[in-house]
């Protein structure tokens, strides 16, 4: 089986930072496009940022310019770099991986941006 496993959630003053990573585990070796998405509270899942093994990033419009995903490959692992933090990141944040057409989800990290 397949299992993505995610880290670093938590609460942070608005302008702060976090990092999150998410590592996958199990019988694939290399996911195809590895990313992010979020669920607010009372909103819908949306695009936080998306990166292809080898190549760039996309990101939804609200996050462009504060935040930064990366990947290392060899230890299958796809990171989120979240800076200038707004109260309006809070949310769920939930890891992505696509490979031979079929998904996976993490099971879901909090964020909370809050004074």
């Amino acid at each position: 089986q397949v299992q993505l496993v995610e880290s670093g959630g938590g609460l942070v003053q608005p302008g702060g930072s976090l990092r999150l990573s998410c590592t996958h585990v199990g019988s694939i070796f290399n996911m195809y496009v590895m990313g992010w998405y979020r669920q607010a509270p009372g909103k819908q899942r949306e695009l936080v940022a998306t990166l292809p093994g080898g190549g760039r990033g996309q990101y939804g419009d609200s996050v462009k310019g504060r935040f930064t995903i990366s990947r290392d490959n060899a230890k299958k692992t796809v990171s989120l770099q979240m800076n200038s933090l707004k109260p309006e990141d809070t949310a769920v944040y939930y890891c992505y991986g696509k490979e031979s057409g079929v998904e996976y989800w993490g099971q879901g990290t909090v964020v909370t941006v809050s004074s």
